[in-house]
């Protein structure tokens, strides 16, 4: 049981009465009689709040939480009881978000239930712990506070973005990609591949008639198409500790996941066969490609439980596991941190060997930090030496993409907020080019 502001209000106000009472007598009979009131009010209230149990409330959550998305916690709460009631629900969300303002103030009429609807925006991939939901309830009177314990202590997994593969089906259903940022690929032409020629039986379609091959032979030919061979693609992360670098919350490696994730979604769809390596000191992760039932649960388990790691990541190793176990031409999508010139150069025997058997996108990314430091104008002598030095280091990035480029290697430098978006539009636009 708490007491509430109002009744320390006419606790205070009763105590001046009484004290005033000695001056001036006729202000004692009045605190007297307010003091009984308050008393009797006070009972009643009590009497009001704990004669039975008036409220039951519940959270409604996923059984998975999407990480770096805003996920909808739903909390139902109802009263049986006969008269209006004035709530303060609290929410014991998990430590880790640090928040303190999931508390919500409302009024239940008689015998009405309503809903309260907040979101939580994980950050880091793992179990996070609900406990209670603490209702304080008020009658009319509003001199007492009864809490409530409701609920039970739930742990819910954050895994990888999977609300982006929602919104994005979604989008694609209503063909509004472009408000994605997906750009609109036109392709020439049909999803089929000319195979041969062969002379015209009774049920060949008359669109596939070859009239120069006809005019040669002097007899109806026509053209044999086969269906597109679907093309593999490969999501390789890097786990190293270049990928332990943080933009919002976020560290590299889960901007890196979300966008395979999402990746892998698209490519099953455009039937096309998904896969994940992920490597760091050592590869311990291969998922082969393929588009069977399951695959998609398949990639984000293993995804799931994706950390970096604080050593160096070893590419070698990475590209001996290719080399061993990803015998068919495959578009490899390597998401990795490349911050110099050094750092290239050290892994770029590896990235041309791969690039030899398959076609490889090298991702990294811009640091947001570097950019908005240059944007803000130097004002001091060391203001200007850090802008001239955060200049070299944002414009060696830029080399590196040129020296890819001529060695053959296609690269993407980009945003970690952007990089799920510019992932997809170069996957659509290698595989509308056939450079797959």
């Amino acid at each position: 049981m708490f007491l509430t502001n109002q009744f320390y209000a006419i606790a205070v106000a009763t105590i001046i009465l009484l004290a005033s009472g000695n001056y001036f007598p006729p202000l004692y009979a009045v605190g007297r009689m307010l003091m009984w009131l308050l008393f009797i009010a006070t009972a009643a209230d009590i009497v009001l709040l704990y004669y039975r149990r008036h409220i039951s409330a519940y959270r409604q959550i996923a059984d998975r939480l999407s990480n770096g998305d805003d996920n909808q916690i739903r909390l139902r709460v109802e009263s049986n009881c006969p008269f209006g009631l004035r709530l303060n629900i609290i929410d014991e969300i998990p430590f880790v978000f640090q928040r303190r303002d999931i508390s919500f103030r409302l009024r239940l009429a008689a015998r009405e239930a309503k809903t309260v609807v907040y979101s939580l925006r994980p950050t880091r991939r793992g179990v996070y712990g609900f406990g209670h939901i603490r209702v304080f309830a008020s009658s009319p009177l509003c001199l007492v506070e009864r809490r409530f314990t409701c609920g039970k202590p739930t742990d819910t997994k954050v895994y990888p973005s999977y609300l982006m593969l929602h919104k994005y089906e979604v989008l694609a259903i209503n063909n509004r990609l472009t408000e994605m940022g997906i750009k609109r690929i036109r392709r020439a032409g049909n999803n089929t591949e000319f195979e041969h020629i062969k002379e015209y039986v009774e049920g060949d379609s008359y669109r596939s008639l070859n009239w120069k091959a006809s005019a040669r032979r002097h007899q109806l030919m026509v053209n044999v198409y086969e269906d597109e061979r679907s093309q593999q693609i490969v999501s390789v992360i890097d786990k190293g500790r270049s990928m332990q670098q943080s933009f919002n919350g976020m560290t590299l490696l889960d901007y890196a996941i979300n966008a395979s994730l999402m990746l892998a979604y698209v490519a099953i769809r455009k039937a096309d066969k998904a896969g994940l390596i992920c490597f760091s000191d050592h590869t311990d992760t291969f998922i082969a490609p393929s588009r069977r039932h399951g695959q998609m649960e398949r990639v984000l388990d293993a995804l799931y439980s994706q950390e970096t790691r604080f050593g160096e990541s070893d590419f070698s190793d990475m590209l001996s596991v290719v080399s061993q176990r990803l015998s068919k031409r495959s578009l490899l999508v390597v998401y990795t941190n490349l911050t110099s010139l050094q750092a290239m150069e050290r892994q770029l025997p590896y990235l041309l060997q791969l690039n030899m058997r398959h076609r490889l996108l090298l991702v990294f990314f811009v640091d947001n930090e570097k950019t908005d430091f240059l944007r803000r104008k130097p004002k001091t002598t060391e203001q200007y030496y850090q802008h001239v030095i955060t200049e070299k280091m944002v414009n060696e990035q830029r080399l590196i993409v040129s020296k890819l480029r001529q060695r053959g290697i296609i690269s993407l430098l980009t945003t970690p907020e952007r990089l799920s978006i510019n992932v997809l539009n170069k996957y659509l636009e290698l595989k509308e080019q056939q450079a797959i």
